[in-house]
């Protein structure tokens, strides 16, 4: 419960400080000091997840390189009774274990005299508690059993164990557990020896492990399901089989079959791109009963959220794609993260966005059909809308402390991340990115890298200069989405295209448009019988290209394939003819469009009545992504600008007229061997119209499938299989707005009693779609319970925020109930703790409040001053949206 404590720990840490600086130095508030490098670690632990409390043993050799009295390092809430300092003679005495900022994990040993430039070795005895809030070493239950496991990324192991708690630190580890007889264990290596530890206990060590930093250290202990999965061949750069094994909680290991039958093929896939085989000796892929985050990329031990992986021949569709897209960007960090790590977090780009564009990469080659390459255009879509924020992080982001660590892993590190990749592969054409790839994980396997580094292999590869290392940095090193404008113009014959560019800004930012990227531009424009490509480096405010061989006049797309990281402007005109050509165009292209169409409605030049004529095309597309589109701007208008009954009629007709015979078409049921995008349409399609929209039929289709799963089977239980798999949740959330109380009391019943996660999810959904306020308060409440965990909480608090009068409610029962908020949250949620409580907001009453709760309460949970400037400025823009928007134009 650190985070409850600030003003404790302020007084602390303020203390220590100043005895500590009459020393030498201060405590360090960023990176350790470079003097004092871990070579080695080794980490016995005895721990039994029935218990509150675990023991450590850890051993660390430590080279310092100046005489010293002391070391720096990390630990929290660890209660240390022994450390024992052995210099390089061999000489043992007792060193003092001072937490000297526990807020933020900082420790200090005291050797009680200094010692030369030498390797010493530090060994601690300690005990701590088996976290609650999913950080460091955790416990959590599965039908009633506990298990104790790890999330270290990015700054929990010094929960775990003390240690340099920083990814520039890699090295070796060894890992002994003592554990209950009955229990099994797992880490990121393997098993090597079993062996008796008194009455009712064993110790199991594991082999040495290859260099890792310590947020990549991982083990669990527990009564596991172990099941072996397919060997994974060899190949030209691995000369043996990889072992492969599904972990899972008791019970539930059958369910592993179908991720492990796809494991192989991604591994396969990786190995090729890279030219280098998977480098830690065996995988296991584990089901976690409860998580912080999506996944996590241990080597060796790769954990994953339990629905990621349980799967059954009728699972939701978007968990089975959903499941092979998490696993293969936690299986491309093998390399990219775990072979060759980020130096220092300000640089978590390097780990992420390469695995988001790797997964992509992957995907296309194993699942054409889950069409990676338009989830990547979505994901860079919606990083714009994040990155038109003044307040919005640059991929390289400058971290200052704990909290810019917790809010790197967001859209702009994962997506636009990627993106800015795919871009540049794009115009130094893949293959030659590919070799550059190849020679930056060579270059820097089993060690750390930095932003230059791979800017610096990509360029040698391409032989390319300064220049292009500038554009490429341009997009690293700033914030904000370029904002590409263009207009045509004939000259002495030729066709050219004018461009110009500056900072994108919606209306009602305070932000300054003046700002210059590198921007490889590729425009594609009609020419007779067909269209043709252009391409120009744009780096500076103003340029332009000629269109050779352009029609009279001609359309123009200025981003052509959706390669580029940019939105672009248009005249009416110009904007009028690319729509005429939507058919012509690529489904990318058709994506850009949309977003094209979005950001002028956001940036005030066009109303809602001419966007929504605009999009309406798409909805036809046979394309699932494409024709859904037009939501995100559909939705916005709905919530915010539609104001009157007849608005609403007018924009329900249009949503019924775009999408029903779509849903009507795919009907209520998965057909057999239906594809899975299907599925997914139909869920996303009866959501949209029964539940946004609210259409009276598709909500009669919805609610006898509700009605069906609430009719109890003989043994009481609801009967989940009455609906279809991909319409539990919003046919739970139907029936609970429809009937009420009835239907609430038995979700909240049934939920501690379900195990299953698909399950669990969809009545997380049906709760959360309740918009009666009596009741709404009684989900909210039923959120800070034990029957619900820890990482399923915000499912529930974020329902019920559509309307104004929702919103004071959350805000009122949030601001209530805080403390019980934040006793709950684990390491990433600091930043999100404003976007919860006053979230989706639209107006400066609401963004006032939100400035008047947190200014004080902004060194409680690391991250929440970032999260609070994105959440406030969001609502402020939003306000000036609705107010620029005129509604009446809804009628015309």
């Amino acid at each position: 419960m650190r985070l409850l404590r600030p003003l404790l720990f302020t007084a602390l840490a303020a203390s220590c400080s100043a005895a500590f600086a009459a020393g030498g130095d201060a405590v360090p508030h960023g990176l350790l000091p470079t003097w004092a490098v871990p070579q080695s670690y080794q980490l016995a632990f005895k721990v039994d997840p029935h218990q509150k409390d675990f023991s450590g043993h850890t051993v660390i050799k430590v080279k310092l390189t100046q005489a010293s009295d002391h070391v720096w390092l990390h630990g929290a809430d660890l209660t240390v009774s022994k450390v024992r300092l052995t210099d390089a003679a061999g000489k043992t005495t007792m060193a003092k274990y001072v937490a000297a900022a526990p807020h933020e994990g900082v420790a200090r040993v005291d050797f009680g005299h200094t010692l030369k430039p030498q390797e010493i070795t530090l060994a601690f005895d300690y005990t701590a508690p088996l976290n609650l809030q999913l950080q460091g070493l955790y416990k959590v239950s599965h039908e009633g059993q506990p298990y104790a496991m790890t999330q270290m990324e990015p700054i929990s192991a010094r929960y775990a164990f003390p240690g340099f708690d920083q990814p520039d630190y890699k090295t070796p580890f060894d890992l002994t557990l003592t554990i209950p007889d009955s229990e099994k264990a797992v880490a990121n290596t393997g098993e090597v020896s079993e062996k008796p530890a008194g009455k009712g206990w064993k110790m199991i060590t594991f082999a040495k492990t290859r260099p890792l930093p310590t947020y990549l250290v991982a083990f669990g202990v527990g009564p596991w399901d172990i099941v072996a999965g397919p060997d994974i061949s060899h190949d030209a750069y691995r000369s043996e089989p990889l072992k492969l094994r599904g972990v899972a909680a008791k019970g539930e290991g059958h369910r592993m079959q179908h991720v492990l039958s796809e494991t192989p093929s991604i591994i396969h896939t990786l190995e090729n791109y890279y030219g280098f085989g998977y480098p830690f000796g065996k995988l296991d892929l584990l089901a976690a009963p409860d998580f912080a985050a999506g996944a996590m990329e241990n080597p060796g031990l790769v954990t994953f959220r339990d629905w990621l992986l349980l799967l059954d021949p009728d699972s939701p569709a978007q968990y089975v794609r959903g499941s092979f897209n998490v696993t293969a960007h936690e299986l491309a960090h093998q390399w990219t993260g775990d072979t060759v790590t980020t130096k220092w977090w300000n640089d978590i780009w390097l780990n992420e966005a390469f695995a988001t564009w790797m997964q992509q990469k992957v995907t296309m080659a194993v699942h054409p059909e889950y069409r990676a390459d338009l989830d990547r255009i979505r994901g860079a879509q919606g990083a714009m809308n994040n990155d038109s924020l003044v307040s919005a992080r640059k991929i390289r982001q400058p971290i200052t402390g704990n909290g810019d660590i917790m809010t790197a892993f967001d859209g702009i590190t994962y997506q636009k991340g990627a993106a800015v990749l795919g871009m540049f592969e794009h115009y130094v054409t893949p293959a030659v990115f590919q070799k550059g790839m190849r020679a930056y994980i060579q270059d820097h396997k089993f060690g750390n890298a930095t932003a230059d580094d791979l800017v610096d292999s990509i360029a040698r590869a391409a032989d390319k200069g300064e220049a292009f290392k500038d554009a490429f940095k341009s997009f690293l090193n700033q914030s904000g989405v370029p904002y590409v404008q263009t207009k045509l113009e004939q000259k002495d014959g030729q066709t050219i295209l004018l461009l110009s560019q500056s900072r994108y800004l919606p209306v009602g930012s305070t932000g300054d448009s003046h700002r210059v990227w590198g921007v490889p531009v590729c425009v594609r424009y009609g020419v007779p019988g067909g269209s043709k490509v252009s391409c120009e480096m744009l780096d500076k405010a103003e340029g332009s290209m000629v269109l050779a061989g352009a029609s009279t006049p001609t359309w123009v797309m200025p981003n052509a394939d959706a390669q580029g990281y940019y939105r672009f402007g248009m005249t009416k005109a110009g904007l009028a003819a690319l729509g005429k050509q939507i058919g012509s165009l690529a489904d990318t292209e058709q994506l850009a469009y949309a977003d094209a169409v979005g950001a002028s409605f956001r940036h005030g030049d066009i109303d809602a009545a001419d966007a929504l004529a605009a999009l309406k095309p798409l909805a036809a597309s046979k394309t699932d992504e494409v024709a859904t589109a037009p939501l995100n701007t559909f939705g916005w208008i709905w919530r915010h600008l539609a104001d009157t009954d007849a608005q609403r009629t007018k924009l329900a007709a249009w949503a019924k007229d775009a999408y029903l015979p779509r849903l009507e078409a795919l009907g209520y049921q998965r057909k057999p061997g239906e594809a899975d995008g299907d599925s997914l349409m139909r869920s996303t399609l009866a959501d949209f119209l029964g539940m946004d929209v609210k259409l009276p039929a598709v909500r009669a289709e919805l609610l006898k499938q509700g009605d069906a799963v609430m009719k109890r089977k003989p043994d009481g239980s609801l009967d989940y299989a009455a609906a279809d798999p991909d319409l539990l949740g919003v046919a739970l959330g139907v029936a609970a707005q429809e009937h009420g109380k009835p239907v609430v009391d038995a979700l909240i019943d049934t939920l501690p009693k379900t195990s299953d996660p698909a399950t669990r999810n969809a009545i997380l959904a049906g709760l959360a779609s309740v918009e009666d306020p009596a009741l709404v308060e009684q989900i909210r409440d039923f959120a800070l319970s034990k029957a619900v965990k820890v990482g399923e909480m915000a499912a529930l608090l974020r329902g019920g925020r559509d309307t104004a009068a929702g919103r004071d409610a959350m805000w009122q029962w949030s601001t209530a109930h805080y403390d019980q908020i934040l006793a709950r949250t684990g390491s990433f949620a600091g930043g999100r703790l404003p976007s919860l409580m006053g979230g989706n907001g639209c107006s400066q009453a609401e963004a006032d409040r939100l400035q008047a709760f947190f200014k004080d309460r902004l060194d409680q949970a690391p991250g929440a001053a970032r999260g609070l400037a994105q959440t406030s400025e969001s609502t402020l823009l939003c306000a000036a949206l609705k107010k620029k928007q005129d509604a009446s134009a809804i009628m015309r």
